[in-house]
């Protein structure tokens, strides 16, 4: 392993929030809205609009640690949703692990 240090920078940073994008885009719900499983998705689905709104405010502040930790939330939250059947993720295995 090198010792050199991966720097989370503001391209690195936008390189996230634009996968993270994609994804969100893409996914679509495979549960009827007022199931069960569906309320369960809409607030899978709003823990990662939220984490994807912080991560740019942080972005913004310049603050791009905890930036980049936002993103990341953010695209798990989307990519639950497609490993636990609740989102389609048609078939992209590089915005999601597919189940």
């Amino acid at each position: 392993m090198s010792d050199e240090l991966i720097k989370v920078t503001t391209q690195r940073v936008e390189k996230y929030l634009d996968i993270t994008s994609r994804a969100r885009e893409k996914a679509t719900p495979l549960v009827e809205q007022d199931s069960e499983d569906g309320i369960r998705l809409e607030i899978m689905l709003k823990m990662a609009d939220d984490y994807a709104f912080d991560a740019k405010h942080f972005l913004k502040i310049g603050d791009h640690v905890r930036a980049f930790g936002a993103i990341n939330y953010a695209h798990a939250w989307i990519d639950a949703g497609v490993k636990l059947g609740l989102l389609d993720g048609h078939g992209d295995d590089v915005l999601f692990t597919l189940p």
